[in-house]
């Protein structure tokens, strides 16, 4: 939500904030707006839509050279995306302060109230531009910006990182942040400031996160980094480790179809150094957790939103079957609601493939309070989550740019299975050789991956045939059945039509009553193999609908003769292990949901509505 970039520097200010604002598009917005110190003073443009709308508003009405400025792409809470409630907002009488903020300020309407006592007018409808009047009011009386910035946030309530520039002080850009991201990054001669590295990555790898209630004071060639109580702070620096070019579609017609097609290395990173030829796991991330601690773990809570949450479902299975430790699955934004039993002996496995999803950063910080271990599996360097964590298992799927996850979520994946397999090593929950042998055969899996990504025509064909569903029902069991919900998901994200996911095993409980003639369903099959399979209970089930005038869309391994009797259509997926096979069936899910949805002639990287970082509660 809400992408946010600050410079200062000798380049074109315009032409880096337009720059970052555009590597920052997948956060999801409805307005865009920059605002730059030139030569004759502050000057701002924005408007509502995407960023075209702003880059036009530009090209018709030019900005002077500038060596400073703020930009941001708003995505609409207080207020509608407008015009005038795009960012940035301007303070003061004489409007030589600008502000652009992510979040939401708790506290709004009383500071309102406040400033209208005092005379204040307002020209939008948005909480931000309360906080601007209060900055440029603070200022007017001090003349210290540095001072009436930190009196201005400590009286903030709720969510926010601040960005502002005052023509008085052409110098120097001040950035504030609170429970939202805010990194740093570290040029030669300029700096800048981001929502995360992708607004910055194609000037420099050099960044620093900034913490909870810290204080940016920028210049182009000093940063200062104090507490919102002044005191001064000292930040790590750490180095970006992708560069522009894999934020870019590379010849792709979109981020979901490049992100796709990254599967396959998005895994075999996120493998790379865990695991050896023999299949050994070592994971040097939780060295930081004693033998003993992982032996006294008594219970693992997975915390996770949306398609990060389907992970958590799938990571399950792996984790008991091998460790031996009961794992349950919670939605964060209900997990610290309802008064959860957490004890020193429950470790938390935190699932956010920015590392600023709030829901997920709020469980997490109420399950450190009640004495739990916490565990990351992110994919984003300097996000608050691995900093607010006891340990992080980093997935290196390179950025995912698409608000729908594909990458990130194999990789969530794999290193969720890396996880259940280091834990009962150690815990001697399972033979060796059989963890090895499970190692041996996670390795192989990218290959697998390659191979399905190369045969998805069918698939394609099949969403482009389907356009005009108003309907599609998913079922699954075992690990199926999460992949299931994902494929649901994806449909709903991408193409706007009704989806939804269920346990093959409930079909019989109600949602059989939803079968009519023509219905499309897409069954995600067990494996034949396995000696305690699930493949004849989940054929009868496409019995059951079939015989009800069901259109049936089977994904199966290769080598299931018995599948296709019964199915109009079945893709074929490689032979693996039963529990990896999640990693594989949910790919051709991915490439269905897409197809359907560019059928339609919609936009499959920025679906309506969707923020690919949920920053707020």
């Amino acid at each position: 939500m809400c992408g946010i970039v600050g410079y200062v520097g000798p380049k074109s200010t315009v032409d880096v904030l337009l720059s970052g604002l555009r590597r920052l598009e997948y956060r999801g917005y409805d307005s865009a707006g920059i605002s730059v110190i030139t030569g004759t003073g502050l000057e701002t443009r924005k408007k509502a839509g995407k960023l075209d709308n702003l880059i036009a508003e530009i090209t018709a009405h030019p900005l002077a050279p500038a060596n400073i400025g703020i930009g941001h792409t708003r995505w609409a809470t207080h207020g509608a995306p407008t015009d005038g409630n795009a960012h940035p907002h301007l303070g003061g009488t004489r409007e030589k302060l600008s502000l652009i903020h992510n979040g939401i300020i708790e506290n709004f309407s009383e500071l309102k109230a406040e400033l209208l006592t005092d005379g204040t007018r307002f020209a939008s409808d948005t909480d931000s531009e309360v906080a601007a009047h209060l900055i440029a009011r603070e200022y007017d009386k001090s003349g210290d910006l540095v001072l009436a910035f930190r009196n201005v946030v400590n009286r903030l309530h709720g969510a926010f990182t601040i960005l502002v520039v005052h023509e008085d002080q052409p110098d120097v850009v001040l950035a504030a942040r609170r429970n939202a991201p805010l990194v740093i990054g570290l040029g030669d001669g300029e700096n800048f400031l981001g929502s995360d590295v992708a607004a910055f990555v194609e000037h420099t790898k050099r960044a620093i996160s900034v913490g909870q209630d810290e204080i940016v004071i920028l210049r182009s060639n000093s940063v200062e980094v104090i507490g919102f109580d002044g005191s001064p702070v000292t930040s790590e620096e750490f180095t970006v480790d992708w560069d522009a070019a894999a934020a870019s579609k590379g010849g792709w017609p979109s981020f979901m179809a490049k992100e796709i097609a990254d599967q396959p290395q998005a895994v075999a990173d996120t493998l790379m150094g865990r695991i050896d030829s023999d299949g050994q796991v070592r994971i040097a991330e939780l060295e930081s957790f004693t033998a003993d601690e992982i032996k006294n773990i008594d219970r693992i809570v997975i915390v996770a939103c949306g398609t990060a949450a389907y992970v958590g479902d799938v990571i399950k299975y792996g984790i008991e079957k091998w460790s031996r430790i009961p794992v349950q699955v919670e939605l964060s934004h209900e997990f610290r609601y309802r008064d959860p039993v957490v004890t020193k002996n429950t470790l938390i496995v935190a699932i956010s493939q920015s590392g600023e999803t709030m829901d997920t950063l709020m469980a997490t910080r109420y399950a450190r309070e009640l004495g739990a271990k916490v565990l990351a599996i992110c994919n984003t360097q300097g996000a608050t989550l691995p900093r607010e964590s006891d340990a992080t298992i980093y997935t290196h799927a390179g950025p995912e740019v698409a608000v729908a996850s594909t990458k990130a979520l194999v990789a969530q994946i794999t290193a969720g299975y890396l996880l259940g397999l280091y834990l009962a090593e150690v815990r001697g929950a399972t033979p060796v050789r059989e963890l090895h042998r499970l190692g041996r055969e996670l390795l192989k899996v990218p290959a697998l991956v390659s191979d399905v990504i190369e045969n998805l025509v069918q698939v394609r064909e099949l969403g482009n045939d389907l356009a005009n569903a108003k309907s599609v029902l998913f079922l699954g069991r075992n690990v199926g059945f999460p992949v299931a919900m994902e494929g649901a998901l994806k449909l709903k994200e991408l193409a706007y039509i009704h989806a939804e996911g269920f346990a093959a095993g409930e079909l019989k409980h109600g949602p059989i009553a939803l079968i009519e003639e023509g219905q499309p369903v897409i069954v995600i099959v067990p494996s034949l193999r396995d000696s305690d399979s699930l493949h004849p209970k989940v054929i009868s089930n496409i019995q059951e609908i079939r015989a009800r005038g069901a259109k049936v869309i089977a994904i199966a391994e290769e080598g299931d003769t018995e599948v296709g009797q019964w199915s109009e259509h079945v893709i074929f997926v490689p032979q693996t292990e039963q529990l990896f096979a999640a990693i594989l069936t949910v790919i051709p899910l991915q490439a269905f949901a897409m197809a359907l949805a560019e059928a339609k002639g919609l936009d499959v990287d920025q679906p309506r509505n969707l923020a690919k970082s949920v920053t707020v509660e």
